[in-house]
Parts: structure tokens; C-alpha cells; sequence
């Protein structure tokens, strides 16, 4: 079975607000750990690539939340890729419940790179998100946004501040969901975020 999980498990204190429920920078992460475990069962992971010279790069995504779970509460996470074009691959991922209510879903563009250029996608990166008759999984059935952010003509620009070693990964850039939790911070108090999308258009360094 191609498509990815997680597998089952339960919310963990260490991803709850102060509010007792899964904060989205937490159910960001388990996206990203789902879709991570995924490329490692195929034989598509971090080694891999590095052997290979590319990088996967999120270029957005769109996530949307029905509910936030609790902490204890038993979830699944899952990935499937349901399309590449030129140097992009798409992919969705669900988080539901043990009892199958959908809490959170989204959509994903990913920029596949040679160093830092975008790279025409090659069948090694790809066959394996294929199933066994060759064909691409369904895409998700939900409301689809553009991948591009529109920004208003008027908007109010926030303090700056320098990026940390904290939030580098492996690709020794800021991590996708370090960009949120940045975001959060400018958020009046208990502001409730039930649909997010994230443009990304240049990696931030230390």
C-alpha cells in the first residue's frame, strides 16, 4: 500500500495549547512527519535525495480544520501524491479520528530542487507514488484554493526579527511550520484559525 500513515496514535501534551486542543503548528507537524515516514518507507528519503543532489521544497499549502482534537485523543494521519507536473508534485493529507470524523485536511504544491533550481521531475521520484497498476491516487475531495497568495493593498507590517537556529531542519532552513508559529505570534489573543494557506517563495537562512 503506497498511500502513507502515520498510523494510529494519540494527541500528546507536548502538541496542546493552553486550551487543552491540538494547536495547528502541531497538526502541521504531523503532516509533515506522515508525508516524511512516507518518502522513508519508499525508499525515497532524506539519504536518498541527498545521494541524488535534490530536495523536495513545500512551494504552499492550504489547510483546513473541521476540529481541533484533544490531547489523548486517538488519530490517524495520511499522505498520498495525486499529481506531478513539470517540477511539482501534489499532495493531500488527512487527519481523522479512530472512529473516522475527518478533523483537518489539506493540499500541497512541492518544488522539486537541484540545489537551489527547480528540476524537471524524474521517473525514480515519482514511480513510487504510483500504485501497483501505474495509476495516481484520487485527489481529496475538497474546496481547492490557488496556490498563490494574493496579498491586500493594505495590510500592517510587524516588528522584524532574526531567524534562530531553532528553526532550521535538515535542509538548514527555516522550517515550514516555524513559519506559522512566527505567523501565530502576531494573532490577537484566542483568535481561532480554522483555514490557513502559506505561500512560499524563498528560504530564510540563520
Amino acid at each position: 500500500e503506497w498511500r502513507g500513515s502515520a498510523g494510529s496514535g494519540r494527541v500528546r501534551y507536548s502538541g496542546i495549547g493552553e486550551n487543552g486542543l491540538l494547536t495547528l503548528p502541531g497538526i502541521l507537524n504531523y503532516f509533515q512527519d506522515c508525508s516524511t515516514f512516507q518518502s522513508e518507507e519508499v525508499g525515497l528519503g532524506i539519504d536518498i535525495l541527498k545521494e541524488w543532489k535534490r530536495i523536495w521544497v513545500l512551494s504552499a499549502w492550504q489547510v483546513v480544520v473541521d476540529r481541533y482534537p484533544y490531547m489523548g485523543e486517538r488519530i490517524k494521519t495520511s499522505t498520498w501524491a495525486y499529481g506531478f507536473r513539470g517540477f511539482m508534485g501534489l499532495r493531500n493529507f488527512t487527519m481523522e479520528t479512530e472512529g473516522g470524523e475527518r478533523l483537518a485536511y489539506a493540499n500541497t504544491f512541492w518544488t522539486y530542487i537541484d540545489a537551489e533550481l527547480p528540476v524537471p521531475l524524474e521517473a525514480k521520484a515519482t514511480d513510487a507514488s504510483r500504485g501497483t497498476d501505474g495509476k495516481m491516487e484520487s485527489k481529496l475531495d475538497m474546496e481547492y484554493a490557488p496556490r498563490k497568495i494574493v496579498l491586500p493593498e493594505d495590510y500592517e507590517q510587524q516588528d522584524s526579527f532574526a531567524v534562530q537556529k531553532h528553526h532550521l531542519d535538515t535542509n538548514h532552513h527555516v522550517n515550514n511550520c516555524q513559519y506559522i508559529c512566527m505567523a501565530e505570534d502576531f494573532l490577537p489573543e484566542k483568535f481561532k484559525v480554522y483555514q490557513m494557506r502559506a505561500e512560499y517563495k524563498m528560504q530564510a537562512k540563520l
